[in-house]
């Protein structure tokens, strides 16, 4: 190849592959509704091809997976939802409702693509908040609130946008990428 591409050697490519093809075998099966040999080698035979014909590109940076920070992600995550879903649902039934919104900008530390993509993917999946735009350049992404009740909440809802990936990137950031969180402004 021309252009100075950096070409990712065939090793580590097909060991990023194999989680991929082991879970579109997976949706196979399910989508299948039983566990046979055949659906298990026509899943396989049609991940393959899935992964030939539309190929995903790789993934820039390294990612590293720390156990005890994942709980705590994923436990303020599932919290998170329950939480917001109830308040949602009590705003949308309650005698109330919904008074004010706000759309927030809030300038992200992170770094990496998938990191980026996490941050706002996670702030999306909790009720009462939507991703609008992720400005990769700037890192700043905003997002849509339902509820506010003045300015103080919205500075809080803000930190708890930074709060989100700060623990996202302690789970499966790099070192250079915990680092700039201790650095970085991001306010």
């Amino acid at each position: 190849m021309s252009g100075g591409a950096d070409v990712e050697p065939a090793g580590p490519r097909l060991r990023h592959q194999v989680p991929l093809v082991a879970w579109l075998v997976l949706v196979w099966i399910l989508l299948w509704g039983t566990w046979s040999w055949a659906n298990l080698l026509s899943g396989l035979a049609v991940a393959v091809v899935v992964m030939l014909l539309l190929p995903l590109p790789p993934v820039v940076g390294s990612t590293r997976v720390r156990p005890l920070s994942l709980l705590r992600y994923l436990g303020t995550f599932l919290t998170d939802v329950v939480v917001s879903g109830a308040q949602v649902a009590w705003r949308a039934i309650g005698p109330g409702g919904v008074q004010q919104g706000a759309i927030v900008r809030v300038q992200l530390r992170a770094d990496s693509d998938l990191l980026l993509t996490m941050v706002a993917e996670t702030i999306s999946l909790v009720p009462g908040s939507l991703v609008l735009d992720l400005d990769r350049e700037e890192r700043l992404i905003s997002v849509h609130l339902l509820h506010v009740t003045d300015l103080a909440d919205v500075e809080r809802q803000k930190r708890d946008v930074l709060a989100t990936e700060d623990r996202i990137v302690r789970a499966f950031g790099s070192a250079a990428d915990i680092a700039a969180l201790d650095t970085g402004d991001g306010a």
